[in-house]
């Protein structure tokens, strides 16, 4: 087995229905463009408030991929 390095992200995702909603979101979001995702893990939920109301979850999440070199 040789040895791997992994690199860690923070991204941020939204959405107007949950929090669980939102941190797929953003998992989703980068798996676009990054290879070998590992693992993600929520570091922070928050919520937008506008007059008194909820109209945002937000999900901060930590992603963990796999470095390649080439």
């Amino acid at each position: 087995m040789s040895n791997s390095v992994y690199k860690i992200i923070e991204l941020i995702g939204t959405s107007q229905t949950s929090w669980e909603d939102a941190a797929k979101s953003a998992v989703e979001t980068a798996s676009k463009s990054l290879r070998d995702l590992r693992i993600a893990e929520i570091s922070q939920l928050d919520m937008k408030v506008e007059d008194g109301k909820v109209t945002a979850y937000r999900a901060k999440v930590r992603v963990s991929f796999k470095y390649h070199t080439e």
